[in-house]
C-alpha cells in the first residue's frame, strides 16, 4: 500500500512540470501519470508545487554559550523547521577545548538523538587542533559519517585558530574527503577595534557591526583563499555577508580554487539600518557578521543567480532577549551572537527570490535543497525528486500569504527579526521518508520522527 500525490507541479533543480508521485515506504517509487495501485492513498495534489524537502546545512541547536544554551534546542528547532518546508538539517557539532572528536561528537548524538522532527546530520567545529585530533580525522569521515568539519577565524582567546592549525586541516582534510567550513572574520582586528570602541565607552549594541566591517570579512576570506590553494583543498565559506567578500569568492573561483559560499536570509532582506534604533532593541539583531548596508543585497541575489554563491542557510543561533540578549546590556561585546530563522528560510527565499523575479523556482530548489545535499554528501538520498529517493516532500500553497511574527512562530525564543515581515507561499503538506509529517500546516506526529544521516565522503574530483 502506497501513497499518491495526484495532480502536483513537481520543482526540481532542472525541471518544472506536472506529473504524479507515488510513495512506497520511505523512497519516492514512480513518477507519472496513473501510478496509483488499487490499494493506494491518493491524496490531491493539484495547485501546489511539490519541493523536495529542504536542507538547512547550518544550525545551531542546544548549543552551549559560556553560562547558557541556545533557546532552541533539537526538539524545538528541528519542529520549527519541519513546518518551515525544511526535512534535514545539518548542525555544528563542537570539540571544544580540551575534548577529543569523539567526545565532541557524542555529546551531540546525546542532545539531538530521539529529539529531532527532520533528519539531521553534523558537521564537526574544531577549537582545540593537535596531533590526537589530527589522528581522528579519518575515523570521522569513514566510521561517524561526518564529512565536513569548520574552523572559526573569529572569536578570539574562544574558538578562534590561527592559520597554522588552518592550513593543517585544510590538508589533512583533503586526505580525508572532508569538506572544510571556515567562519571568515580576522578574529584579530575585531578584537582590536571591540577593545578600541569600548575604551571610548561605545557599548551600545549599534557599535557592534563597527567592530566587524565588511573589510575584516573580506580579509579572512581573501587569506583562506590563498591557504586552500596552497593546500590544494576544498573549502566552503559560511554565512556570506558582503559585496567585498562575495567578489574575492568569484575572484578565487575564476582562478581555479575549490571554494563553495553560503549566504543568509538575513543579509538578503534585512539590513543595516536596524542598528540606528537607539534603545537597546537593536540587540536583537547582534549576530556576526552583522547585517550590512542595503546595497550588498543586489550582489548576494545575483550571486545566487550567477553561481557565486552555492547554497543558502539560516545559521540559526537563536537567543533570548530578555534573559540572555540583555545581558550585554552595558556591553555590547557580552550580547550573545546570533538569531532565529530556521522555519522562515524556503519562505523568505521564495517570496524575495522567486516571486521578486531575482531567482527561478529551478534555482530556488536548488539553492534550498539540491546544491547543499551535493555538497554535503546526502544526495541522490535528499534533495531532488527522483525514483529511490528518500520521500521528502513539501507541497507548497504560493498564494498562501501571512506576517511573520513572534506571536505566531514556532521557535522557542521571544522575538523574530522578521517581525513584520510579508511571506507569499507556506509549506502546507511536508513528508519526511514517506510520512505525513506537516497537515495542513500543523504538525500531525506525535512524537520525533527524524533519523541520523551518516553523510558520504567530498569526492575526491571535486578536491
Amino acid at each position: 500500500m502506497g501513497i499518491v500525490l495526484r495532480g502536483g507541479t513537481i520543482v526540481t533543480d532542472t525541471d518544472c512540470y506536472h506529473a504524479d508521485i507515488r510513495i512506497q515506504g520511505e523512497v519516492i517509487a514512480t513518477i507519472g501519470s496513473q501510478v496509483a495501485h488499487e490499494d493506494d492513498t491518493v491524496l490531491p495534489a493539484e495547485g501546489y508545487y511539490i519541493f523536495p524537502g529542504g536542507i538547512d546545512a547550518h544550525t545551531h541547536f542546544d548549543l552551549p554559550v559560556g553560562t547558557m544554551s541556545t533557546a532552541d534546542d533539537f526538539a524545538s528547532g528541528t519542529r520549527a523547521a519541519i513546518l518551515g518546508g525544511t526535512t534535514t538539517v545539518i548542525d555544528y557539532a563542537t570539540q571544544f577545548k580540551g575534548e577529543t572528536l569523539k567526545q565532541g561528537l557524542a555529546n551531540w548524538h546525546q542532545r539531538a538523538s530521539g529529539n529531532c522532527y527532520t533528519d539531521y546530520g553534523f558537521h564537526m567545529a574544531i577549537t582545540d587542533w593537535n596531533e590526537h585530533v589530527s589522528r581522528e580525522m579519518p575515523w570521522l569521515s569513514q566510521e561517524a559519517g561526518v564529512t565536513s568539519v569548520k574552523l572559526y577565524m573569529a572569536y578570539k582567546n574562544i574558538m578562534q585558530v590561527d592559520d597554522s592549525a588552518l592550513f593543517q586541516v585544510l590538508e589533512r582534510s583533503r586526505n580525508c574527503g572532508i569538506l572544510t567550513c571556515v567562519h571568515c572574520e580576522n578574529g584579530d582586528i575585531v578584537d582590536n577595534l571591540t577593545r578600541q570602541l569600548r575604551q571610548q565607552g561605545k557599548t551600545a549594541p549599534a557599535y557592534h557591526p563597527l567592530s566587524r566591517p565588511p573589510r575584516v570579512e573580506q580579509e579572512a576570506v581573501n587569506r583562506l583563499m590563498v591557504l586552500a590553494e596552497l593546500a590544494d583543498a576544498p573549502v566552503f565559506v559560511v554565512h556570506l555577508s558582503c559585496r567585498e567578500a562575495m567578489e574575492t569568492v568569484a575572484q578565487a573561483k575564476a582562478r581555479g580554487v575549490k571554494v563553495f559560499a553560503e549566504t543568509c536570509p538575513q543579509y538578503l532582506v534585512l539590513e543595516d539600518s536596524v542598528y540606528q534604533d537607539p534603545t537597546f532593541s537593536c540587540a536583537k539583531y547582534v549576530m556576526s557578521p552583522p547585517l550590512r548596508a542595503k546595497e550588498n543585497q543586489a550582489y548576494l541575489w545575483n550571486g545566487l543567480k550567477t553561481g557565486i554563491l552555492d547554497t543558502v542557510a539560516t545559521d540559526h543561533c537563536s537567543f533570548n532577549f530578555r534573559g540572555q540578549k540583555d545581558l550585554g546590556r552595558e556591553d555590547f561585546s557580552k550580547i550573545p551572537n546570533g538569531a532565529p530563522g530556521v522555519e522562515h528560510r524556503l519562505g523568505l527565499l521564495y517570496t524575495y527570490g522567486v516571486q521578486a523575479g531575482k531567482l527561478s523556482l529551478t534555482q530556488f530548489v536548488d539553492k534550498m535543497a539540491t546544491k547543499p545535499a551535493k555538497l554535503f554528501g546526502i544526495y541522490p538520498q535528499k534533495g531532488t525528486i527522483a525514483p529511490g529517493s528518500h520521500a521528502d516532500l513539501v507541497l507548497w500553497d504560493e498564494n498562501r500569504r501571512f506576517t511573520i511574527g513572534a506571536a505566531s512562530h514556532a521557535h522557542n525564543v521571544d522575538y523574530s527579526p522578521y517581525e513584520g515581515i510579508e511571506q507569499q507561499g507556506q509549506s502546507i503538506h511536508v513528508f519526511l521518508r514517506g510520512r505525513q509529517v506537516v497537515r495542513n500546516g500543523v504538525v500531525c506526529v506525535e512524537s520525533p520522527q527524524g533519523q541520523y544521516l551518516f553523510r558520504k565522503q567530498f569526492p575526491q574530483d571535486k578536491a
